[in-house]
């Protein structure tokens, strides 16, 4: 196997081992149409050491690069830096293959490793700023608690500037590429926001504070080498820098128009609220559901400054579309939205309401007087939709302004 699969050269120290999974299209709901990897790295210190592992059923492709680089069997030491399934799924089986002298997590990763696998090898904990050395080569551990598990921490190879970065920095991205420079930067722009939106970003004050805790460490960052996507080996400040600029979720003058619609009623009050907000100035990005994803929603809100959501009534609810993605943004939390809530009914009307409920919730600002249209709109309620999404264009361009 390890004619066939190859581990990949970072540094004269370090390897990637890891596995590309091109089949994959959903993670935990979050629509990944390009893939993802899951990334390894092996260290070739005086104490062999491997970093992270894969999910489970590519444990042989991990063996197998491995195998490529050095026999197994000689790996001194395991770290984990997380905990979750896709980078500790075939851990078991990797101790159990090359039996190292000790493996390495957090406290918190220790004990999540623990009732994951109800493993009998033990792992040994270490503290936030704990030293390792690995004969010739020195690493330290650094927490990065609900960065984004609480069991999350990095790890950092001093000789060679090397942060081991977990699922920060990453992108579900399956390549044949190994490095971000090697990769189109629209592709890398895209596929970087869209992870942070769907999984960094209800945890963005910890993001924040971790930035702040990297930076006071004093050390370089030459190379980021995080478990999902390309290696940043050129530049990694700006991934780093777009970080920073996502935690603070800073909003700008664009609108968010998500909606779905039954006979073409709610849809044609979306598009009027679309008039209304390109004539208010407002960038404007309307998302049917009936074809959009939610993971897609959520990547699109990352800058948005408004969110205006529609739904047809349907069963005295929301139309089951509308639900599931109010239900995932709800769980995302952004921050800083302005927003309100339209729909047509034939019979009670309680979407709007319900709407209303979850924009309340996510602690948007509700701008405007919500719009109900009875069967199919006619030309007063369209001219109300135009006027609401001019209004709500105003408000943001205040908002972008202050």
């Amino acid at each position: 196997m390890s004619d066939v699969f190859q581990a990949v050269k970072v540094t004269d120290n370090v390897y990637w081992v890891g596995a590309i999974d091109w089949a994959v299209r959903d993670f935990h709901g979050y629509s990944t149409g390009r893939g993802t990897t899951y990334n390894a790295y092996l260290i070739l210190a005086d104490k062999v050491t491997l970093v992270d592992t894969v999910k489970a059923p590519f444990k042989d492709e991990l063996l197998a690069r491995i195998a490529s680089v050095v026999e197994p069997g000689k790996i001194d030491y395991i770290i984990s830096n997380h905990a979750e399934m896709d980078h500790s799924g075939c851990l078991p089986e990797v101790i159990k293959t090359v039996r190292p002298e000790k493996v390495f997590a957090s406290a918190m990763g220790a004990k999540a490793l623990g009732e994951h696998f109800h493993m009998n090898e033990p792992v040994t904990p270490v503290k936030d700023g704990e030293n390792l050395s690995l004969g010739n080569l020195n690493v330290t551990f650094v927490e990065t608690r609900m960065c984004h598990w609480p069991d999350s921490m990095v790890t950092y190879l001093h000789e060679d500037e090397l942060l081991f970065s977990q699922d920060a920095f990453g992108m579900h991205l399956a390549s044949s590429e190994r490095f971000a420079d090697e990769i189109d930067e629209a592709v890398l722009e895209t596929e970087a926001a869209k992870y942070y939106a769907n999984i960094l970003l209800p945890l963005s004050s910890f993001v924040a504070k971790t930035l702040d805790k990297a930076g006071g460490l004093g050390v370089p960052f030459s190379i980021i080498a995080p478990d999902h996507g390309p290696i940043w080996r050129k530049e990694p400040e700006k991934i780093i820098e777009s970080y920073a600029r996502w935690a603070v979720q800073k909003r700008t003058n664009k609108a968010v128009v998500v909606y779905d619609t039954m006979w073409g009623s709610t849809a044609m009050m979306a598009r009027a609220i679309g008039e209304g907000l390109v004539a208010g100035g407002a960038v404007v990005k309307l998302m049917p559901m009936g074809s959009a994803h939610r993971s897609d929603v959520a990547t699109e809100m990352l800058d948005a400054g408004a969110l205006l959501v529609g739904s047809p009534t349907m069963n005295n609810a929301l139309f089951p579309t509308m639900a599931d993605v109010l239900t995932y943004l709800k769980g995302l939390r952004p921050k800083g939205l302005i927003g309100t809530a339209f729909g047509s009914f034939g019979w009670s009307g309680e979407a709007v309401k319900h709407i209303l409920v979850y924009l309340k919730d996510m602690e948007v600002e509700l701008v405007g007087e919500p719009v109900k249209a009875k069967y199919v709109p006619d030309a007063a309620a369209m001219l109300s939709c135009r006027r609401l999404g001019e209004e709500l264009a105003e408000r943001i361009r205040k908002a972008c302004d202050g």
